[in-house]
């Protein structure tokens, strides 16, 4: 049997500390092994008591989490997991620039329901840290048009944990050929979708936008998933279009990687690119497959990079990926490829 999982929680509440440590303890294989109020004493702690995982809200006295953040992952890098409310997006999408694990939002009222379902996600993410490698990066430091008629390069990439900053790199990879179009499929909750496309918007030299129904896919342009919505791919007409359709029951992640890669297969045909980045579960394995029979080309992001490498591990394990490469070569690559396709096709 794996040993328990060891978790110290930072939160300056006294009462978020008592719920944090009953909902973690909740299960068998994790243990708290304390508890700090502050990003100073929580440091002390990380590098004194060496837990498997950090549970941290961001406003706190003393050192508050952005800064504790800089430091930890200097010192001693530890799968962090930051426990933020829904009016601080853009705090929580610095926190996973500067290394964060994931983040999970808190809800806005107490009752049952809503302490179960955070009970639930909070215990998914921290067996999701098992697959992390010690030492392994949680973070980064982190517009030309096609000839009139011509359909854009697409390229399709799917994410979940740690996905933010990971598909932060693979634009500034990809930034050396700034004609294509990105959709973005990012596990990731409706109220910080918006937010993590801004926050990209303005690194360049991509347009970065929540995708909207009736979208026309434009070169250079990124989309993100809105969260809690698919995004999809179809032709319209003759042109790029992009769907957003809401999840049925039967759907298990919102938006899906797998329906957005099948949309880019039925549409694009051998020209579709699918890229499996980092993240929890199986999310991505159907979709290549579907890619994969329409002779196009289907990337995965390799182990030695991933933060959690279910997703392009079942994605590989499918035998349909194509190439596996670490994060930092991914966007030079596809870069690579769009040139070949430009010379290929005489553009």
């Amino acid at each position: 049997m794996a040993r328990p999982l060891t978790v110290l929680v930072i939160d300056d509440s006294a009462t978020n500390r008592r719920t944090l440590t009953t909902l973690l303890e909740s299960a068998s294989d994790v243990m708290v092994l304390d508890w700090a109020q502050d990003g100073e004493e929580g440091l002390k702690k990380v590098l004194d008591l060496k837990p498997d995982v950090v549970t941290l809200d961001l406003e706190m006295p003393r050192l508050g989490g952005h800064t504790f953040l800089r430091l930890l992952m200097r010192a001693s890098p530890t799968p962090v997991i930051v426990i933020s409310s829904y009016a601080h997006q853009s705090d929580v999408l610095k926190a996973l620039e500067l290394g964060a694990f994931d983040f999970i939002a808190k809800p806005p009222e107490g009752t049952p329901e809503a302490l179960e379902k955070l009970r639930r996600e909070l215990l998914d993410k921290v067996h999701a840290t098992r697959h992390v490698k010690s030492g392994g990066r949680h973070g980064a430091a982190l517009r030309s048009a096609l000839l009139t008629g011509e359909v854009p390069q697409v390229i399709a990439v799917g994410a979940s944990t740690g996905g933010p900053p990971a598909v932060q790199r693979l634009l500034e990879g990809l930034a050396s050929e700034p004609t294509v179009s990105v959709l973005v499929g990012q596990h990731m909750p409706s109220q910080f979708t918006r937010a993590f496309a801004e926050r990209l918007d303005r690194i360049g030299p991509f347009t970065v936008t929540e995708a909207c129904e009736g979208d026309v896919v434009t070169p250079g342009h990124v989309y993100i998933a809105p969260g809690g919505r698919h995004l999809l791919l179809s032709d319209r007409t003759g042109r790029l279009e992009l769907r957003t359709p809401s999840p049925v029951p039967a759907d298990k992640y919102a938006p899906s990687v797998d329906r957005l890669f099948e949309s880019a297969a039925e549409v694009l045909g051998p020209r579709a690119v699918a890229v499996v980045l980092t993240g929890m579960g199986a999310d991505g394995a159907q979709g290549v497959r579907a890619v994969r029979r329409e002779g196009g080309e289907t990337w995965a992001e390799s182990e030695d990079t991933a933060v959690v490498y279910g997703m392009p591990k079942e994605a590989i394990a499918t035998g349909a990926v194509t190439r596996v490469l670490p994060l930092d070569d991914i966007g030079s690559e596809l870069a690579a490829l769009v040139r070949r396709r430009k010379q290929s096709s005489g553009q």
